[in-house]
């Protein structure tokens, strides 16, 4: 097979992830023939106050279920936990654990964990829906971001009868400016699709964008396919840049990459 033969061959693609995320999905869309460009929308580091979330872990062994909604729920109360001298696969032997999400399930199995439970349907209500016990008389640990997400676990599982503990185990902020190689893409009009994998890495891009270029940044784009990864991520996406020209069939970044190459062939 010949270069031009890929099917995102010649395709100038920007991702949107944070900077230390975007390798992973880079080679998917390289590998295909697509030239990535880099777009760092997300800073992810500690919350601001990191006393409730040592409060939950210093208590872990009480929680009859963790349930992670991100990858970096995982890495980060495993790397808190360890500096409490202890570890999440510790911990799993005693507690039981649910993710939402292929990837989510990948960075456990990254760290030697097996989830107990990972739902059909890579969303929030699919877990919620498909869940193998009540949450009656549960105790629940949430580690979840500390601002934007969703409340609809915690609120169901509390409305099921479950105590659930519900706590900032990281924050994602918005880095202060978009790398020059992307902005001359942009300004150029010269990128045939952005893709997004959260709500906020739409927000975020949508004030980077602003800041660099002024009110008429969206005018940049007009030529620009917007992909998104799920439902939640395309109202955002709706909502900031006026359309989606295509939303992932299966919620993962092999889904957003089937999007890419559906939209373009």
């Amino acid at each position: 097979m010949s270069i031009a033969d890929f099917p995102l061959h010649q395709k100038n693609i920007i991702i949107t992830r944070s900077k230390d995320k975007i390798s992973d999905i880079k080679i998917l869309f390289s590998n295909k023939g697509a030239k990535v460009i880099d777009f760092p929308a997300i800073d992810v580091g500690y919350p601001d106050n990191l006393n409730p979330l040592d409060d939950a872990l210093n208590e872990i062994e009480d929680f009859h279920w963790i349930i992670f909604s991100s990858s970096n729920g995982i890495k980060f109360v495993d790397e808190r936990l360890r500096e409490l001298n202890t570890s999440l696969k510790e911990c799993s032997k005693t507690i039981k654990i649910a993710v939402v999400g292929e990837k989510t399930s990948l960075t456990l199995n990254e760290i030697g964990i097996e989830a107990d439970f990972v739902p059909p349907e890579f969303v929030a209500e699919s877990l919620i829906e498909n869940f193998p016990v009540s949450g009656y008389g549960l105790k629940v640990f949430l580690p979840r971001v500390q601002t934007g997400g969703r409340n609809l676990i915690a609120d169901e599982f509390r409305n099921s009868g479950a105590r659930v503990v519900e706590v900032a185990a990281y924050e994602t902020r918005c880095p202060d400016s978009i790398p020059i190689q992307t902005v001359n893409f942009i300004a150029n009009r010269k990128v045939d699709a952005m893709v997004f994998s959260s709500g906020k890495t739409v927000l975020n891009s949508s004030f980077l964008l602003e800041k660099q270029f002024g009110k008429e940044w969206l005018k940049l784009l007009d030529d620009t396919k917007f992909l998104t990864i799920g439902p939640q991520t395309s109202k955002t996406c709706v909502n900031v840049f006026g359309r989606v020209d295509k939303e992932a069939v299966k919620y993962t970044f092999d889904g957003l990459l089937n999007a890419a190459i559906d939209i373009f062939n």
